[in-house]
């Protein structure tokens, strides 16, 4: 069985004892019921990491020796997968995957044919249980960097990412040249991908990527859902840039 995670900002700092409080001690305290003599790993999030073993646990706190404390590196290069809104919890699905698999920055994006609109009150509702859901999958993968996920994105933001990028791939099931077999960049840079709404993508938007600097991909030789097309692709590319 794995050593749980658990997310502490002391992670990153010095001492030989660390106590986790708040909605990470209760979590640990009163749902995982870790006890003394456990082992637990405690992380900032952007990589700094405590092997602990804890003490004592209250109700809703734990405290923990400090067995070593180290630095894992980021991943290169990134991967930033550009989502399109996904209908109901759909989002939050393509999220908790996304991040399993290793998905460095995921940008919500407002395509045209989005039928899930964040407007007013709900876009930040939207964005906190996408944060929230990449926080919590993030530790049941043991990742020690926590992916981003960025403010919702319009078009013209997503062409500004794809000007950025190393490369900048949009699947598209009218493309001619799969996934798999494109040339990977020499170049240090983000690896991007986009990944339109159940309504797909319009001409005009892949006109817009196109002109930007992105490539037209296909996934597959089968029609996947928005919400599996993210993670199906970031495997396809984690394993090709040797990050798996």
């Amino acid at each position: 069985m794995s050593v749980p995670v658990f997310l502490s900002e002391a992670a990153g700092e010095t001492g030989d004892t660390i106590v986790l409080d708040g909605p990470e001690g209760r979590h640990a305290a009163s749902v995982r019921r870790l006890r003394a003599g456990e082992r637990v790993d405690l992380t900032d999030g952007a990589g700094r990491v405590a092997e602990c073993t804890v003490t004592s646990a209250g109700k809703d706190a734990l405290t923990a020796a400090v067995l070593r404390r180290y630095e894992v590196p980021p991943p290169r290069p990134r991967l930033v997968v550009v989502q399109g809104l996904p209908k109901g919890d759909r989002g939050e699905l393509a999220v908790e995957m996304m991040t399993e698999a290793g998905v460095d920055v995921i940008v919500p994006w407002a395509a045209a044919r989005c039928v899930t609109q964040w407007k007013g009150d709900r876009a930040g509702k939207s964005l906190a249980r996408w944060r929230s859901t990449a926080r919590e999958a993030a530790k049941q993968a043991r990742r020690f960097h926590l992916p981003e996920v960025t403010e919702q994105a319009a078009t013209a933001r997503v062409c500004s990412l794809v000007s950025a990028a190393a490369l900048a791939v949009v699947l598209h099931e009218e493309a001619a040249e799969p996934l798999s077999r494109l040339t990977l960049p020499d170049v240090p840079g983000d690896i991007l991908v986009i990944v339109g709404p159940e309504g797909g993508v319009t001409d005009e938007e892949i006109a817009g990527f196109r002109t930007a600097g992105a490539v037209p991909a296909l996934l597959g030789p089968t029609v996947l859902r928005t919400s599996t097309a993210g993670v199906a692709a970031a495997a396809v590319l984690l394993a090709r840039c040797g990050r798996w």
